[in-house]
């Protein structure tokens, strides 16, 4: 029987994932093996009557420049209960990759253990992808997906300052980013945006919404003494990660709420909720500004790989061949900057507690605080120019209200 490798995805889309796959095809496919691909994550390797796909050369030259993953995606995240070997039996797997997060990571961690307690041997390697680019690897390497998820959040970005400049419109975006700001930074950056809120900003204070919308008022009133009648405010989602609960539930916002009494951000736009409060804020003041909420989510998942990440991807890809031929298992492939392909383990990453604690926007770089320096927001000596439009400057002082005076 031949031997073969399976390839899963979990968690949520990212631009290259097709790159991957088919690149782990082509390269496996010479060397003789068959090449399953498994829909539905673990749910559907772990069921009884899996969907799979076997790939051959055509069916994977057919992909690699595609958005989106041929093979259907799930976060589905099985029990040790739910573990079983019948798919490796049955199909002679000798290599599982996964490509995900670092979810799908220690799962498959534990499934592989499991599989070879059944007297069978199965390696496993894993791609990471995230368009969050929050995983810490060497040399501030990007994750996979993220700069062509940036490029397509860039695209959209100017279209929407267009607009603001055409129309003198404020727009309010929110971009995502579960717990890092990297993808709103480097939009925000690229599109001249007047001011981009993001998490790692609040390093010396608590996030409210009160100091949010505040931040956005200062860049409104700062261009107003400028002469400047639009402008657009980029926050990232992930102020909502540090944000204590009663913050949220207190906001005056109408949310959904899960089994355990937390509310559902996941069913909101968030640039509708910053929008919101903004208006709310803006017309006890008396200021009469028009502002639009636009979301930058889904439309960044499953675009066309740019460049960067097709030739990333295809090395990862290539890269898994070569771990794998080496011996090497249980491992996340890496390729540090001059392209040297590497294997790293989940303890390289993991805290006293065993979490991998997310890579932030370094906020006291040069880049970053060079770029913070350039946004428009009121300073101590806007203060009299600001009072016309504001009854207190002050608590709309940019550098106060983050308590970095």
């Amino acid at each position: 029987m031949r031997k073969s490798i399976a390839i899963m995805c979990g968690g949520g889309p990212a631009p290259g994932i097709n790159t991957v796959i088919s690149t782990l095809a082509k390269t496996f496919l010479k060397d003789g093996y068959d090449v399953i691909g498994v829909h539905h994550g673990y749910k559907g390797l772990l069921s009884d009557d899996p969907s799979i796909v076997f790939f051959d050369f055509h069916r994977a030259d057919r992909i690699f420049s595609l958005g989106g993953s041929t093979l259907i995606m799930s976060r589905f995240k099985p029990k040790d209960s739910d573990f079983k070997a019948d798919f490796f039996k049955k199909h002679n797997v000798k290599l599982l990759v996964t490509i995900g997060g670092d979810d799908t990571a220690s799962t498959a961690n534990r499934l592989t253990k499991y599989v070879n307690s059944q007297d069978l041997d199965v390696a496993h390697v894993h791609v990471p992808k995230t368009i969050d680019n929050d995983l810490p690897l060497p040399d501030r390497n990007p994750t996979f997906g993220f700069h062509t998820a940036k490029d397509e959040g860039v695209r959209i970005g100017n279209t929407v300052y267009e607009d603001a400049r055409t129309s003198e419109n404020w727009f309010i975006v929110a971009a995502m980013g579960r717990s890092a700001g990297h993808l709103a930074f480097g939009i925000a950056s690229a599109c001249h945006y007047q001011m981009m809120i993001i998490p790692e900003m609040f390093n010396k204070t608590n996030i409210t919404f009160e100091k949010i919308i505040n931040m956005i008022i200062s860049s409104i009133v700062k261009c107003k003494i400028q002469g400047i009648e639009y402008g657009v405010a980029l926050v990232s989602e992930g102020v909502f990660h540090f944000m204590e609960e009663k913050e949220i539930i207190n906001s005056g916002i109408n949310f959904t709420y899960d089994d355990h009494g937390h509310p559902e951000l996941g069913n909101v736009s968030k640039s509708h909720i910053f929008n919101y409060l903004l208006q709310v804020k803006l017309k006890e003041l008396g200021l009469n500004i028009k502002s639009r909420p636009v979301e930058l989510g889904y439309e960044l998942r499953c675009c066309k790989p740019i460049a960067f990440d097709l030739t990333l991807c295809t090395l990862l890809g290539i890269g898994v061949k070569k771990l794998y031929d080496q011996g090497v298992s249980g491992c996340i492939v890496s390729a540090n900057s001059k392209g040297d392909i590497m294997p790293l383990y989940l303890k390289d990453f993991e805290d006293n507690e065993g979490k991998i604690p997310p890579r932030l926007v370094d906020i006291n770089s040069d880049m970053a605080q060079l770029f913070i320096n350039n946004l428009f927001y009121i300073k101590e000596k806007d203060y009299e120019e600001a009072k016309k439009f504001l009854p207190n400057p002050e608590a709309y002082d940019f550098k106060k209200i983050l308590n970095w005076n």
